[in-house]
């Protein structure tokens, strides 16, 4: 716990997060019995987006709890190692006191705030009886067709050159450092940016 409010945050899970998840999504929310919580606060010159990304949770709770902005859209792609895991499906515009209830491998981001600030509680939450079962094992799938570019990650895709410019200062550090899609469940036409050749010729000289 991040935010020194262990108690509350437990009261929340019991009290709001455990009964809406094992609901909507009882595979990964029926039995929710610890959690990591924290705040992320989006500003101009500070960080105005949050790369698209999976969560190190088995459900996520997002609530808005200061919020006099535009822009920063939270974009949901698909979920993770599924055909469609890169292909835009919704975005959600934050509203103060509003929150977002997501499996921890939805694939999503925040794009770019425009003016204001935002600030946003999330608390992830982690059920051990759905990780002790088969149906938490990931499994990646071939991907159907190329990524929508609201969908592609500079830290974690291989190709994220070939749809959208690097932010600044990101194209040295993550060009070739991506992972997704996995070797061998590239769609049809995959280019990455750096030839897998390439690839393992950085990581032999950085031994």
């Amino acid at each position: 716990n991040d935010i020194g409010l262990e108690s509350l945050v437990f009261a929340l899970q019991d009290a709001v997060v455990q009964p809406l998840s094992s609901i909507l999504l009882p595979d990964e929310g029926s039995e929710l019995e610890s959690h990591h919580s924290f705040t992320i606060r989006y500003r101009g010159g500070e960080d105005t987006h949050l790369d698209v990304h999976t969560d190190d949770s088995d459900i996520t709770f997002n609530v808005n709890i200061f919020g006099d902005y535009t822009g920063a859209p939270l974009v949901f792609c698909g979920i993770n190692g599924e055909p469609d895991h890169r292909i835009f499906k919704t975005a959600y515009q934050h509203k103060l006191g509003y929150a977002v209830l997501h499996r921890g491998r939805h694939r999503h981001g925040a794009e770019d705030i425009t003016s204001g600030e935002r600030v946003n509680l999330v608390v992830w939450s982690y059920s051990h009886a759905y990780r002790s079962s088969s149906t938490s094992q990931k499994v990646h799938q071939r991907e159907s067709r190329k990524p929508d570019t609201r969908c592609v990650s500079y830290t974690h895709d291989r190709d994220f050159g070939r749809f959208r410019e690097f932010p600044a200062g990101k194209k040295e550090v993550q060009r070739g450092r991506g992972w997704c899609p996995p070797r061998g469940k590239e769609y049809d036409g995959f280019v990455p940016d750096v030839p897998d050749s390439e690839v393992q010729r950085q990581q032999q000289g950085g031994q």
